[in-house]
């Protein structure tokens, strides 16, 4: 009888080895990534669902991520290009505009997109057991899909200003990549804020709105000497500054600048990350 009752137990350990433990975790962690890879099809199922919801009942569809940077960059073209004259070192105007708003675009949607997917999946965080930090996480990656399209426009600004690109724009990959860690970093946080307060929502229009001015989009960054030091704290600026110069190719790479915004944007992306992390388990009780 003892023989079979341990075969028995033996069995169940076995069955029982391989479960998922929810709780008892430590406060600070950071992203699992094995288990983020073994969950890989439904980052990209969330990918794919987010691009169709996005455009789905949309009349022109994919057009809408050139028409957004488009008609900004034709507004600030005439204001601050023709009537305030904005210096921008021998470069065109829309050019130099859109090649810093496209990147912005996609980050500024990234995050907002990122701060609600929480709260917009709650069906779905309290049916089945996922890293939950896959959701903004696909919400940052899908708006890639938007600064691809309008890098369209930026081929026929170049033709039409017979603008040859350098060397350095093979880089841009890179840029891009850095532009996602800190948009999902600053995700991870917002989503995480977002389950329990839902004023987030609200504040992030206007926190955008205020950073766009924050950050040299529409104005080079030597426009402002006296305030340099303040707007490199803001870890757009060096990448913003570095896709324009892997463009444009008119000014140098400024690596210090960029150097900065690498590390805090890594500096925000594993907060954002431990932060979310801490407080994943209480998602499925309050969303």
């Amino acid at each position: 009888m003892k023989k079979r009752i341990n075969k028995t137990n033996s069995k169940n350990l076995v069955k029982h080895e391989k479960a998922t433990i929810i709780g008892g975790e430590k406060k600070l962690q950071f992203i699992d990534v094995r288990e983020l890879w073994e969950f890989r099809e439904l980052l990209w199922s969330l990918v794919v669902r987010d691009i169709k919801v996005r455009y789905k009942q949309t009349i022109i569809g994919g057009l809408w991520a050139i028409l957004q940077p488009f008609v900004t960059m034709v507004i600030f073209s005439i204001f601050f290009g023709l009537i305030l004259k904005v210096p921008t070192n021998g470069v065109p105007y829309p050019v130099f505009s859109y090649s810093g708003l496209i990147l912005w675009t996609y980050f500024t949607g990234s995050v907002a997109s990122a701060s609600g997917s929480l709260v917009a999946s709650g069906s779905l965080i309290t049916k089945v057991y996922f890293p939950k930090i896959i959701i903004p996480l696909a919400a940052a990656i899908t708006g890639l899909i938007d600064y691809l399209i309008s890098g369209i426009v930026l081929i026929f600004l170049l033709l039409y200003f017979n603008m040859v690109p350098p060397a350095t724009i093979i880089f841009l990959p890179f840029i891009a990549l850095l532009t996602t860690l800190l948009a999902s970093g600053i995700g991870f946080w917002l989503s995480a804020i977002n389950v329990k307060y839902r004023d987030v929502g609200y504040v992030i229009p206007f926190f955008i709105q205020s950073l766009l001015f924050l950050t040299p989009v529409i104005y080079p960054i030597s426009i402002s000497p006296r305030f340099r030091n303040i707007l490199l704290m803001n870890p757009m600026t060096g990448i913003i500054e570095a896709h324009r110069s892997m463009i444009i190719g008119t000014t140098p790479i400024v690596w210090s600048s960029l150097l900065l915004s690498i590390f805090i944007s890594i500096i925000i992306f594993i907060s954002g990350a431990m932060y979310f992390k801490s407080v994943e388990k209480y998602f499925a009780d309050i969303i």
